[in-house]
């Protein structure tokens, strides 16, 4: 503890974290309900370190808030001292206490419907933990964004943040037991062109499906009464039986864990694509921020698991 100006009594390793936050998120008004402080109980505490070392910390206009040469030269720091509280802390074993507080995690829509079907059980381990889920499509600055953690298709452009390998997902035809109760499995992708198709118009190449096999990619049309624009109705007319659908791996995981869709012509796959977990540093990262993370991880790996285990139809079916 050290004396302000003013008097009072100020927590340095309190101030410097609280500082650090609003360096990293980019908001006075996010870090006070990170902590369940007012805005002006956190400018305050800004203000008591700007008078106690002083200097000016931060450049503020209504738009935008960035860092000052010294607030930058603070920041190292700041950054400094508190890993070293957070290691000396670790090793004596206050970290044994759940992770607390509001960590804001950026998905995808589908990434979004996938983690809210799951989420409840990290929040039975960890009951003092809150999740935002902020749905945005594609990769944007985390900082601009609040994010402490987002989940994005290809590594980010930004080469100062840490990028984790999530795994590769690709596409997988699918279809209803009904379905194929009726008119079988595919053979081979060539046998699409005279199948049902549930197309998911996403572009002009939306009826053209891409697949693997010993010769290399190539692409077959497809065709078929229902079309949508939305991935999870194009999965709900699969499990209706309409017809085959080629759904995104990491959408259809659990449908065919479930056995509620089989997935087809598991000898030519479709493209895959590398996805990230991103954030924006390894160092000073919170307890709350770490349980997210791992919770990802952990379902991400499972659902690939899934798919990957996933029966193949005629193999303890009737055909």
């Amino acid at each position: 503890m050290i004396c302000a100006e003013n008097g009072e009594v100020m927590d340095l390793l309190r101030a410097l974290g609280t500082f650090n936050r609003i360096a990293e998120t980019g908001s006075f008004s996010a870090v006070a309900r990170e902590t369940n402080s007012s805005h002006s109980a956190v400018t305050r505490l800004i203000g008591q370190l700007e008078a106690h070392f002083g200097v000016r910390l931060f450049h503020r206009t209504t738009r935008h808030l960035s860092l000052t040469e010294d607030g930058q030269d603070l920041l190292d720091h700041a950054r400094r001292l508190l890993e070293a509280a957070e290691n000396m802390e670790g090793a004596l074993g206050s970290h044994r206490s759940s992770p607390t507080g509001l960590v804001r995690l950026g998905v995808t829509t589908q990434g979004a419907n996938l983690l809210v079907s799951r989420i409840g059980a990290l929040f039975e381990r960890y009951p003092g933990l809150a999740v935002e889920l902020v749905v945005r499509e594609g990769s944007r600055d985390l900082i601009e964004e609040r994010l402490d953690v987002a989940v994005q298709l290809g590594p980010p452009s930004d080469t100062s943040a840490v990028a984790r390998l999530l795994g590769t997902f690709g596409r997988a035809p699918v279809a209803a037991p009904a379905y194929l109760e009726r008119y079988g499995a595919p053979a081979h992708p060539t046998d699409l062109a005279s199948r049902a198709c549930i197309i998911h118009d996403t572009g002009p190449d939306s009826a053209v499906w891409q697949f693997s096999g010993p010769d290399g990619p190539f692409k077959i049309a497809v065709s078929g009464a229902l079309r949508a624009n939305n991935a999870e109705a194009v999965r709900r007319a699969a499990l209706a039986g309409y017809g085959v659908a080629l759904l995104p791996e990491s959408l259809a995981a659990d449908d065919i864990r479930a056995t509620s869709l089989y997935r087809l012509l598991t000898d030519y796959p479709s493209e895959r694509h590398e996805f990230y977990l991103v954030y924006p540093s390894r160092r000073h990262l919170a307890p709350r921020t770490r349980a997210v993370i791992d919770f990802v991880v952990e379902h991400t790996k499972l659902m690939q698991a899934w798919v990957e285990a996933g029966r193949v139809w005629g193999e303890d079916d009737a055909t």
